[in-house]
Parts: structure tokens; C-alpha cells; sequence
């Protein structure tokens, strides 16, 4: 059964979005149940500090080794940190994926945005758990 803690919000493309404590910045990163899906992640490509992406935009690219699949910003905005760990350390995405797996920082461009998110139960529901 895959881990789906109730304090953050979710994407059906298997993102989650975590809140920090800055209100206009967020945590991105793939779901527990994505990356055991995806398998052994051997490679992460991800954007740069100061980019900028629209909501469901996609902003980088997670390579297991069963398949390469695209990254879905969950809300619009511009990215302030990268988690550069990852390219010494993809697997981390595997082992802890909310916590070190975390991908980017997001200031957010329309907080509203999050209101499209599912909670913890709906994303649970559209993975049959």
C-alpha cells in the first residue's frame, strides 16, 4: 500500500505538493505510489533556479529503469531551490520521496492554484487504494 500523508495535496499525474513556511512557496515531488511505479530511479533532469512554469507545465524528467517519464508542475510559479542531492543521489526518490526526494521550491504565481489539488483521500481513490 502506498504512503499518502494527509498534510499534503496531490496532482492525478502522482506530484505532491508540500507547504512550507513561507505561505507563497511549496515543496514538489513524485508520490510514494509513482516511484514504485516508475521502479529504480537511476536519473532526474530538472530546471534551473528562476524558471518559471504554468500550471501542469512540465518541468522535468524522472529515468527509471523501466521507463523515462515527464514531471507536471502541480501549480504555476517560478522555482527558487533545486534539490541538487539528486544528482549524486536519484534513488532517494525511491527511499524517501517526501522527505530527501523532495524535486523543487515553487514561489507560487496564484496561490488559489491549490485548490485544484487533491487531499489525501481523493488521491487515494484515483489509485484504487
Amino acid at each position: 500500500m502506498a504512503n499518502i500523508p494527509a498534510d499534503l495535496q496531490y496532482t492525478p499525474e502522482h506530484e505532491y505538493v508540500r507547504r512550507t513556511a513561507d505561505p507563497k512557496v511549496v515543496e514538489v515531488g513524485i508520490t510514494d505510489y509513482a516511484q514504485g511505479e516508475l521502479g529504480d530511479v537511476v536519473f532526474v533532469d530538472l530546471p534551473k533556479p528562476g524558471a518559471s512554469f504554468s500550471r501542469m507545465g512540465v518541468f522535468g524528467t524522472v529515468e527509471a529503469v523501466k521507463a523515462v517519464s515527464e514531471l507536471f508542475c502541480p501549480v504555476g510559479g517560478e522555482v527558487v531551490e533545486v534539490n541538487g542531492a539528486l544528482d549524486g543521489d536519484p534513488g532517494a526518490i525511491n527511499r524517501d520521496p517526501y522527505g530527501a526526494g523532495w524535486m523543487i521550491r515553487l514561489r507560487l504565481k496564484d496561490p488559489a492554484e491549490l485548490a485544484g489539488l487533491l487531499d489525501a483521500a481523493g488521491y487515494r481513490a484515483k489509485i484504487g487504494g
